[in-house]
């Protein structure tokens, strides 16, 4: 069981606001704090490349620390900047050819689905979108139906960044498996939050960051990429930390995921997200899993009992993140009044998933997100400031 008061003893933050933006970016542990800010300060006193050498150790512990906690090998694994541009290297990495055809489901994110237009645009792919069954997560039976000799991908979003729903991923990692199909899965809102094993999952391909429910410094974020399919996906882009040059005529491109990487990147950052990922594994992902979506599921069910509030989280299966409308206020309104009593929640609108939202009769959400550091009391004074 977790010790709620100690966890929040160490989160800073949790004196200053009632924050429940987790699935926006979490509210830092002390030593993610301590781990950047010293490391910063080092910078300032020595100087940032002299800094980074000395750190060196720490710097390469991100690749250890995230195999471990994904179920990986630490070749596996590339360090960026942030989820969509891991997603981003993993995606434009796959030779498209016209014709070719991409699988997703209809609460995709927007990021994603405009790389799927691009490419349709710049190469001739088709883009299947697969419809949700009745509890509203990827109808795993109609995507094993819409696979066809020409589906090169199969791309879905774990947790969208619009609800409550956890789409079955490994039963999509099964029916890729079945077919032969590359399958990229989105992780950005469920690494940390949920216990994620890229062997069960059965992916290809996996992107997360580290600012969400890792509880890491913003800027970070990092790629799977499954051994034997790193051979196959040229980078996009390559500089001298993705390939070395040879002479004039020749370059090398890496063997392992740090094929798609950067030189430059925020070495704070780097280490204060390896920093973040070992705090997660002390705690216990499975412990945090279970905290989490019980705090959800309290948080949901006693919003659902306001007069005037409904609740519209979609799946099976559902996370820390808690979407709502209040009737008669606007979900931005809604958050602009919360936000001046120090509770920080977000909205998600249509912008951002065209094909789930609106299809609901949606324009925007309030959305309100859970951390294990969060306590009952924090729930009870967001259900007082949500009544008004």
């Amino acid at each position: 069981m977790l010790d709620i008061a100690s966890l929040r003893a160490d989160t800073p933050g949790v004196a200053n606001v009632l924050h429940f933006n987790n699935a926006g970016s979490s509210l830092p542990p002390r030593p993610v704090l301590e781990a950047v800010t010293g490391h910063l300060q080092r910078e300032a006193a020595i100087g940032g490349y002299e800094a980074a050498a000395e750190a060196a150790d720490r710097v390469a512990d991100v690749y250890d620390a995230v195999a471990a906690l994904i179920g990986a090998g630490r070749d596996e694994v590339a360090f960026v900047e942030n989820a969509t541009r891991a997603w981003d290297m993993a995606f434009y990495a796959i030779p498209f050819r016209r014709g070719d055809r991409v699988v997703t489901a209809r609460a995709e994110y927007a990021s994603n689905y405009l790389a799927f237009l691009q490419m349709k645009q710049r190469v001739g792919i088709e883009i299947d979108v697969v419809d949700d069954d009745a509890s509203g997560q990827i109808d795993v039976a109609a995507l094993d139906r819409a696979i066809r000799p020409q589906t090169r991908l199969i791309a879905i979003t774990h947790v969208p960044t619009q609800g409550g729903l956890v789409n079955p991923a490994a039963e999509v990692g099964r029916i890729a498996a079945r077919h032969g199909v590359l399958y990229l899965l989105d992780a950005c809102q469920s690494v940390g939050q949920l216990a994620v094993d890229v062997g069960r999952i059965g992916c290809h391909m996996l992107s997360a960051t580290g600012r969400k429910y890792l509880r890491g410094p913003r800027g970070t974020g990092f790629l799977y990429v499954r051994r034997d399919t790193i051979a196959a996906l040229e980078p996009p882009f390559i500089d001298l930390e993705a390939a070395s040059w040879i002479d004039a005529d020749t370059y090398r491109i890496r063997d392992d995921a740090r094929r798609f990487e950067n030189w430059e990147r925020s070495v704070a950052g780097q280490i204060g997200l390896g920093v973040a990922v070992h705090y997660a594994m002390r705690v216990g992902i499975d412990a945090i899993e279970a905290r989490v979506k019980a705090l959800a599921a309290m948080l949901r069910g006693e919003l659902a009992k306001l007069p005037g509030v409904t609740v519209h989280d979609l799946g099976a299966e559902h996370c820390g993140i808690v979407t709502f409308r209040k009737e008669g206020e606007e979900p931005l309104a809604t958050r602009q009044r919360l936000r001046a009593m120090n509770i920080n929640v977000h909205h998600t609108q249509a912008r951002s998933s065209r094909l789930d939202l609106p299809a609901r009769g949606l324009d925007a959400l309030v959305r309100a997100s859970v951390h294990y550091y969060n306590d009952e009391a924090e729930v009870e004074r967001f259900l007082r400031a949500v009544r008004g």
